[in-house]
Order: C-alpha cells, then sequence, then structure tokens
C-alpha cells in the first residue's frame, strides 16, 4: 500500500504551480506517445487488407488484438504498481512501447505483426492502468476531475496525431512508412516523459510482500464492491465500444463508395479529435455546473447524436458526425474516469483505476471487432443502429445506479 509521506490525509492537493505543471506535461507526453502508438494501424486498415486479402473484421484485429491484450494486463500491472509504485510502471510503459513500435514495420507477416501488437498492448497497459491513481496521489481528489481530463486531452492528441502521421505517410510509403512515422513520433514523446515525470510524493509501504498481496485483492474487491464505480466501467465499456467500432469502419466507409476519398484525405477525419481535446479538457468546469450525472448522461446523448449524423451519404455531414459523436464520446470518458478516481477506496485507486481501464480497453477490443464485423456484414446504417443501443445502455446504467444511490 502507499502511504502519505509526512503529509496529512488531506489530499496533497495543493502541489506547487510548478511541480502540477511538471506532472501534467509529463502524463501528457506519456499520452501522447502511448495514445499515438497504440492506434498507429487504424489509418491503414485498409492497405493491410489489401496487402493481406483480408476483410474489415480480420484487417481490425491490428487494432483489436493491442487494445484486447491492454484490457487483460491491466488489472495486474495496476496491482503491480500498488507495489512497486506508479512511476516505475508508467515509465517502464512508455519506454517499452516505443520499442515495440519501432518495430512493428520491421514484421515480416500479419501474423507476426499481431504478436507484436499484442505485446505492444500489454506494455501499454502500464500508463493508462495507473495514471488516474497517480495522479490524485500527486495532486489529489480535488483537483483530479482537471487533472484526468487535462490528461485525456493529451490522449487525444496522440490519437489524432498518430492517425494523422499513419494515413498521410501511408500514400507515400505504405504501411510500413506509416508505422515507422508513428513508431519515431512515439519515441520522441517518450523522452519527453521520462525527464519530467516527477517522483512520487507518497513513499511506498514497507510492509511485507505477503501483507501487500492481500491488500491488493482487497483492494480489487473493494473496487469491484461499489455500484457507481460498476456504472462507470459499462460507460467506459460501452462507449468506448461504439467509438472504436465507428473509428475502425470510418477509412473504408470513407474510401469506398460513394465518397471515394483518397487515403490521405480520409485520414483528415481523425482531425475530429481535436474537438475530444476540448470537451475533455473543460469536463472539470461541466461537472461544476452540472453534476456528474448530468454531465455523463449528456455527453452520452451528444455521442449518439453525432452517430446518428454519419448516416447520410454527405461528406460534410459525415465529417460533423464525426466531430460531434467525438467530443461527446471523450467528454463522457473523462467525466467517468475522473468519477471512478474520486469514488475509488482509499488503498483500491489503483485497482479501480485499471478495472476502469480494462472496462476501456475491453470494450475497444470487442466492440471494435463486433462493429468492424457488422460493417462488412450489413452496412454502415446497422453499424450506426448498434453502436447508437451500446451508448443509450450506457446512459440507462448511469442514471438507474445514480438514482437507486441517491435513493439509499
Amino acid at each position: 500500500m502507499l502511504s502519505v509521506d509526512g503529509v496529512t490525509a488531506a489530499d496533497l492537493a495543493v502541489s506547487a504551480p510548478a511541480e502540477t505543471r511538471r506532472v501534467k506535461t509529463a502524463v501528457a507526453a506519456a499520452g501522447i506517445s502511448s495514445f499515438a502508438l497504440l492506434y498507429a494501424p487504424q489509418p491503414v486498415l485498409p492497405q493491410l487488407a489489401a496487402q493481406y486479402h483480408l476483410d474489415p473484421g480480420s484487417a481490425s484485429l491490428a487494432v483489436s488484438v493491442a487494445t484486447g491484450a491492454l484490457a487483460l494486463s491491466v488489472l495486474p500491472i495496476a496491482a503491480l504498481s500498488e507495489i512497486v509504485g506508479r512511476r516505475p510502471v508508467i515509465l517502464t510503459s512508455v519506454i517499452a512501447s516505443a520499442v515495440l513500435g519501432l518495430l512493428l514495420p520491421l514484421a515480416p507477416s500479419y501474423g507476426v505483426l499481431l504478436v507484436l501488437r499484442a505485446l505492444q498492448g500489454i506494455a501499454i497497459a502500464g500508463f493508462p492502468g495507473v495514471a488516474a491513481a497517480y495522479l490524485v496521489e500527486q495532486l489529489g481528489k480535488k483537483g483530479v476531475a482537471a487533472a484526468v481530463g487535462a490528461m485525456i486531452a493529451g490522449n487525444t492528441v496522440g490519437g489524432m496525431l498518430g492517425r494523422l502521421a499513419a494515413g498521410f505517410s501511408a500514400e507515400a510509403f505504405g504501411y510500413h512508412g506509416a508505422l515507422t512515422v508513428v513508431g519515431g513520433l512515439g519515441l520522441v514523446f517518450t523522452v519527453l516523459t521520462v525527464l519530467s515525470l516527477p517522483p512520487a510524493t507518497r513513499a511506498r509501504s514497507r510492509s511485507s510482500l505477503g501483507r501487500q498481496l492481500r491488500g491488493v485483492l482487497a483492494g480489487v474487491a473493494a473496487a469491484l464492491g461499489k455500484p457507481i464505480l460498476l456504472a462507470q466501467y459499462a460507460v467506459a465499456l460501452l462507449a468506448m465500444g461504439s467509438f472504436v467500432a465507428l473509428y475502425n469502419a470510418a477509412g473504408f466507409r470513407l474510401t469506398g463508395a460513394p465518397l471515394d476519398l483518397s487515403p490521405a484525405i480520409a485520414s483528415l477525419v481523425f482531425l475530429a479529435y481535436a474537438m475530444g481535446s476540448v470537451s475533455s479538457a473543460t469536463v472539470g468546469r461541466l461537472v461544476g455546473r452540472f453534476g456528474r450525472v448530468r454531465s455523463a448522461v449528456g455527453a452520452l446523448l451528444v455521442t449518439a447524436a453525432g452517430v446518428l449524423l454519419t448516416l447520410p451519404d454527405s461528406l460534410v455531414v459525415v465529417v460533423l458526425g464525426f466531430v460531434v459523436l467525438t467530443g461527446g464520446f471523450f467528454a463522457a470518458h473523462a467525466v467517468a474516469n475522473s468519477w471512478a478516481a474520486a469514488e475509488a477506496p482509499e488503498g483500491a485507486r489503483g485497482q479501480a483505476s485499471g478495472t476502469y481501464t480494462l472496462s476501456y480497453y475491453l470494450g475497444s477490443s470487442v466492440g471494435g471487432t463486433v462493429g468492424s464485423v457488422i460493417y462488412a456484414k450489413a452496412g454502415w446504417p446497422w453499424l450506426v443502429a448498434a453502436t447508437v443501443c451500446w451508448l443509450l445502455l450506457a446512459v440507462a446504467t448511469v442514471a438507474v445506479t445514480a438514482r437507486r444511490g441517491a435513493a439509499m
């Protein structure tokens, strides 16, 4: 367990402004590196499909294998962070994922590429799995909503930069060159993370390993024992599944009939991530004004509205739909993530953060693959119908759980 090192339990909340900026810079850089690398293959899925004679569902495994491995690894790694500390886990995560990113273009076959992507997913798991807990411990509960919002804004920048870099590089250099460019981008921001991530302000406990492991298991039980936390995990699962399903299929829709865009132009749809950066960074004010329940429900409904806007075969309307759904999704994610971090019991923050992240990337892996199969078999309208249903189920989960909590 982590203990307060000579500081009261008042959260260590008010760090010096310079230290706070350093923390935010480090986690933003780690987010840019991690998310640029994690989703680098997404804009080149049509090229992978053509190279290896794959259907959209099989090509989407280049994304889903990594996110699935991340989902399966995140809880064990989060538990490990309770023993060895958050900072070593984050640093190991960004360094290993960057190295694997540079190896990806050298894969001699699609099978080897998938193996490397699975290993990369495991490596990346160390950052998102413990980052929210790290921020709570460094900055305190009072600042966690704004800090998590800033972190997610960095994540969206990474996702956007990685996808745009891959999309624009693919036309000139093929998917090998595209992955090389993103690997270099990840390396740059990994170095920035290593140089700027502050040491922990709380010391690790000197208790025995057996006692620490018992504490970790108790933390897992606590993270799964609060209904309000379970609701946030459900939001992560359903909303992320919807989001990745749509973006996995976006390249096929935009480069196919009737829109027929080139891969480079089609990759411009990822500029919609800029709206995600804005919406996630303003979550602190949103929650302060409307409360968590209204903010989460509203953001999910905005996401569903954006999904519906992608139905017409009009490029302008489709792009507008992606802008709206991206802004709504990242706002919902930032609310749910900070809500889970704030509601996590003392001693179970790492486990709660890990469970949230597990749900998030399980949604990415399963939802992304299922959505790609739906698109391949039935087309875009059925994919829209499926994802809207998933989002409405997330809305119902938040509303019902909050109502029951208020009644207790």
